[in-house]
């Protein structure tokens, strides 16, 4: 792991893998609103019961947050599961009804929660490109 790329995986890595031991034992209506979110943006998870989504997505922030914080993880690899994971979150915030001012991609109030996410496919996408791009630069 370069330096340079340290804070911006560490920081992101504690949190997801702190948000995904807190999703670990999600059940009951927490499990079926964040499942029923998901099915709005991507029908396709409607496939998924609420409790397997819940654990499914856990598991998923638990393994993303440890690959960023393990040093001998790539850059370009962990950026790939990053930019990934930010992608369906914005795929969220644009197909959820009320997150978006009509018309436009700004966020409303309850929008800017999961608007933010973007950050996450711009990190991911740094760490793809600059991972890829380093090795040339040396040659």
């Amino acid at each position: 792991m370069k330096l340079a790329h340290l804070p911006l995986r560490v920081s992101i890595g504690a949190y997801f893998l702190n948000s995904g031991l807190g999703k670990r034992n999600l059940e009951g209506a927490a499990a079926e609103g964040m499942h029923g979110m998901a099915v709005a943006a991507m029908p396709q998870l409607a496939q998924l019961d609420p409790p397997r989504f819940a654990k499914l997505l856990s598991y998923s922030e638990i393994a993303l947050g440890a690959a960023l914080l393990a040093p001998f993880v790539p850059a370009p690899l962990v950026g790939l599961g990053l930019t990934a994971f930010g992608a369906g979150l914005v795929q969220l915030y644009l197909k959820t009804p009320g997150l978006r001012e009509p018309g436009s991609i700004r966020p409303t109030q309850q929008g800017s929660a999961i608007a933010k996410d973007v950050w996450l496919v711009g990190a991911g996408l740094t760490l793809v490109l600059e991972g890829l791009t380093h090795g040339r630069r040396r040659r």
